[in-house]
């Protein structure tokens, strides 16, 4: 099968588009033949090396974090979907590879598509809806009437947070540029802070739940917003002790993430904030949920641009620039 790979860790570097062999069909997983696959900054950072350390990857690489497409085979034990089931998915991390013709996936990790999406608009859903759930529902717990500050408002997560989060019935700020504020009030947003003009630290007080995908420097001056209580949850590091032994990390590497996020959980416990690191999960029960959600019209998917599978790599170059509105897509089948 056509694959994009990943042979060696370089900043910046292409994929290299080549043959490989059909994934192995265990017996509690479901083979996709792949319709879409979403593309993320993820993708971007595993390519560079960035977590190299954390997710230790046999080369060449399969890459691809976000799939829709069609069951084709089940595994033995798979009583839940069938062949010409429409289903999406994000792989568990250890098994990701949706930049392919076909991918075997645990039927744990998978929902039924949306009947309301294309391929295409269900393929940029999983990551970012996952990363949003597990953020504000399963972490924070977002309950009705208190204030959520979601920073990058018009991104892939930022999109599907702020809906979430108005789904919960939260009162939700986001910070993006001018040129997105219009589309961060249709998604229900209630303060837009546009950060090309004002500081959000100085416009904002009193938030129950911060969501970070930014820098130190915005992370920093979040935990100005939040009251005393608040929790400050980051999506974008440093990765705390918590996360590295749910990672399995070793000491050592342990000893690292307890370095790397030592000043800001300093800060966050002189302020009595919870500072944590969200490093997303595959989980289809939740994926099920948010189907229910989308088939609602509580939340819908914001597609910025759709690229051919052969032009992966220019969807990969398009999304680093950061300025995608919602999610980036290349259809593969």
């Amino acid at each position: 099968m056509k694959s994009f790979l990943v042979d060696r860790y370089a900043k910046g570097g292409a994929l290299r588009l080549g043959e490989t062999p059909l994934p192995a069909l265990r017996e509690n997983d479901v083979m996709v033949e792949v319709h879409a696959a979403g593309v993320n900054p993820l993708d971007n950072k595993l390519r560079d090396g960035e977590f190299k350390l954390i997710l230790p990857y046999r080369l060449p690489l399969v890459l691809g974090n976000d799939v829709a497409g069609v069951v084709v085979r089940v595994g033995a034990k798979v009583r839940q979907f069938k062949p010409g089931d429409a289903v999406y998915a994000r792989p568990a991390q250890d098994r990701i590879g949706t930049f392919a013709e076909y991918i075997a996936i645990d039927a744990a990790d998978v929902a039924m598509k949306p009947t309301n999406l294309t391929m295409e608009e269900a393929a940029s859903v999983p990551l970012v809806a996952l990363t949003a759930w597990q953020a504000l529902v399963e972490r924070a717990n977002v309950q009705k009437g208190q204030k959520v500050l979601i920073h990058a408002g018009s991104g892939g997560v930022g999109t599907m947070a702020i809906q979430l989060a108005k789904h919960l019935g939260a009162y939700v700020a986001t910070t993006t540029s001018t040129a997105n504020i219009a589309l961060a009030k249709s998604l229900g947003a209630d303060v837009v802070v546009d950060y090309k003009h004002d500081d959000f630290e100085k416009v904002l007080q009193g938030y129950d739940v911060v969501l970070n995908s930014l820098g130190r420097d915005t992370l920093e001056k979040s935990l100005h917003v939040l009251k005393p209580g608040g929790k400050l949850i980051s999506i974008s590091g440093p990765p705390d002790p918590d996360f590295a032994r749910q990672n399995g990390s070793g000491w050592l590497l342990r000893q690292v993430m307890r370095l790397l996020s030592l000043g800001i959980r300093r800060k966050s416990n002189r302020r009595k904030i919870s500072y944590s690191f969200l490093f997303m999960t595959a989980n289809g029960g939740q994926l099920a949920k948010i189907t229910s959600l989308i088939e609602a019209g509580a939340i819908r998917p914001v597609l910025d641009r759709v690229f051919p599978f052969e032009k992966t790599n220019e969807a990969l170059d398009y999304v680093e620039t950061g300025r995608a509105k919602g999610k980036v897509v290349v259809t593969v089948k």
